[in-house]
């Protein structure tokens, strides 16, 4: 089985999709209106795609192709009003975050689609428990090898997305202490974690994906759950570490760093990655995790030691001639806003100790992503 030619993109180009929740307004729980919601957004035309997930209670939406902040962000816009609009006629509520609060796994149904069944029948109860919710950031390149290249220069950088994305404290009903439970759900599968350390697209391919198809494990990319992966088909690396946001303005900024970055990674601004910089990946992917802006992260060619924080605030000191020249200066604006109001995870954190329940914690979730959220707020 081979994985064919990669597919060339416009270098920079970016896509973004978000993993939403279905909730009942009646108790605030999970429901599984996911076939009723996608039979009355076929109805009218839709202003990006949507599709269903593994379990009905959730759905997927994805953007068209852009190029910079405010147009990628105007589509999420309209994405998320044509959905609470349907979501509005069938009494039922969507909204962002990494987990829900309080749903269990136990209760929730496979959505009847051959793969989603066939996932099922392979992982058993971890599909169910895969009823977690994240963004998803395609970043287009003009080569497989340009593609492989970000895969791995990137990898310092993946702690950054998931501190900055981290919304998922609740899970099964309990305050995990985590800034990102939701990633956890996502360790347990056999194929997450990273990509092997390749530099080619040929070698990729034909050395490793080939090998691993031959095993009969794998079919396709969409079998590895890594951190990052290739799209060949698209002509695309795929970023998945992403808790789904509260807002979609989170989640359009959180897109445009992640294209800065790899503005700034082609650009070359930095060494060449190295194998050895995984020594310490696993380490601070789980600070990132636990702790969010205020975990520990380790350098993994010097070795130095920094907060989250820190690294991320001076890293877009570095990006910002990239943002200005991608004409997302205001993604960059709101990108350091939202590190000083913190994390999507405090704020549920907040709605919790507000309204002293897990119900006040999706009322949060849902008026939150309902309104748009200015710079300031």
């Amino acid at each position: 089985m081979s994985l064919g030619p990669f597919a060339v993109s416009e270098s920079l180009t970016m896509g973004v999709e978000l993993e939403l929740q279905l909730v009942s307004l009646s108790d605030f729980d999970l429901v599984p209106a996911s076939p009723d919601m996608l039979d009355l957004l076929a109805r009218a035309p839709f202003p990006g795609n949507v599709t269903p997930e593994i379990t009905q209670s959730m759905i997927e939406i994805n953007s068209s192709v852009h190029t910079g902040h405010d147009a990628l962000l105007a589509q999420l816009r309209e994405i998320r009003d044509t959905l609470l609009a349907a979501g509005d006629r069938l009494n039922v509520g969507v909204c962002g975050g990494g987990t829900h609060a309080f749903q269990q796994w136990s209760e929730r149904r496979i959505f009847a689609k051959p793969r989603f069944k066939e996932v099922s029948q392979l992982y058993g109860y971890l599909a169910k428990q895969f009823t977690v919710f994240g963004q998803h950031v395609h970043i287009g390149c003009r080569s497989g090898d340009e593609a492989m290249y970000l895969l791995h220069a990137l990898n310092r950088y993946v702690p950054h997305f998931i501190a900055l994305s981290g919304s998922s404290p609740f899970l099964q009903g309990a305050d995990t202490s985590f800034q990102s439970a939701r990633l956890n759900s996502v360790f347990a599968f056999p194929l997450s974690g990273r990509a092997p350390f390749l530099l080619s697209w040929d070698a990729f391919a034909e050395a490793y994906f080939e090998k691993m198809a031959g095993t009969g494990i794998v079919k396709s990319m969409k079998d590895f759950y890594w951190d990052l992966r290739p799209k060949p088909e698209y002509g695309t690396i795929e970023l998945r570490v992403c808790d789904t946001p509260l807002s979609v303005e989170r989640a359009a900024s959180l897109a445009c760093y992640l294209q800065a970055l790899c503005s700034y990674l082609l650009a070359g601004n930095e060494p060449p990655p190295r194998e050895d910089d995984y020594l310490v990946y696993n380490y601070n992917r789980f600070q990132a995790c636990r702790f969010g802006l205020d975990g520990t992260l380790v350098h993994p060619q010097r070795h130095e030691q920094v907060l989250l924080r820190d690294d991320i605030l001076a890293t877009l000191r570095r990006l910002e001639p990239h943002y200005e020249a991608l004409g997302s200066g205001a993604a960059l604006e709101r990108m350091r806003r939202d590190i000083e109001l913190g994390s999507d995870a405090d704020y549920l954190r907040a709605a919790f100790r507000e309204g002293g329940s897990r119900e006040a914690v999706v009322d949060a979730a849902l008026e939150r992503f309902r309104e748009d959220q200015p710079a300031w707020a």
